[in-house]
């Protein structure tokens, strides 16, 4: 059986401050190639939750799992992984080339706390799912007030 590597994690990298990543928001508009990071594109994916848990899928078509991993805390998921290029074509004219290879990497916030020991992770089709299971909400108790 294959397994999707996951690492725990109470910290890990961001990816940069509010500001580098404006800096590069407003370059990329001008020139989609500029970019501070080394990554080269970033996997379209969904986000949503349930009652008991938040789900997240990715569309990473044609990343091997080998090439795939996660990393999770209490308030975010980092993905990332490696796509590698189809095999070149001698004397190949491109007429249309959107396909992005090479490294990629999405840091999601969650929108409430998990439990990073009831994680599980699929990849089917070129989709990978993330299930998360929520943290109990802080239950509230009365507390019985004696007398000294």
């Amino acid at each position: 059986m294959d397994y999707i590597k996951i690492q725990f994690s109470n910290n890990f990298d961001e990816l940069g401050s509010r500001i580098e990543k404006t800096i590069e928001d407003m370059f990329r508009s001008m020139n989609p190639v500029f970019s501070f990071s080394e990554c080269t594109w970033k996997p379209q994916m969904d986000i949503y939750e349930i009652p008991e848990e938040i789900i997240i899928i990715a569309e990473i078509a044609g990343v091997n799992k080998e090439n795939l991993g996660i990393k999770i805390n209490s308030k975010a998921v980092k993905i990332y992984g490696y796509r590698t290029e189809l095999p070149h074509v001698e004397n190949i004219k491109y007429r249309l080339a959107e396909i992005r290879y090479d490294k990629f990497e999405r840091t999601l916030f969650l929108p409430a706390p998990i439990d990073t020991d009831k994680v599980t992770a699929s990849y089917i089709n070129g989709f990978l799912q993330i299930k998360l299971a929520k943290l109990p909400i802080d239950k509230t108790r009365k507390m019985p007030i004696t007398e000294e």
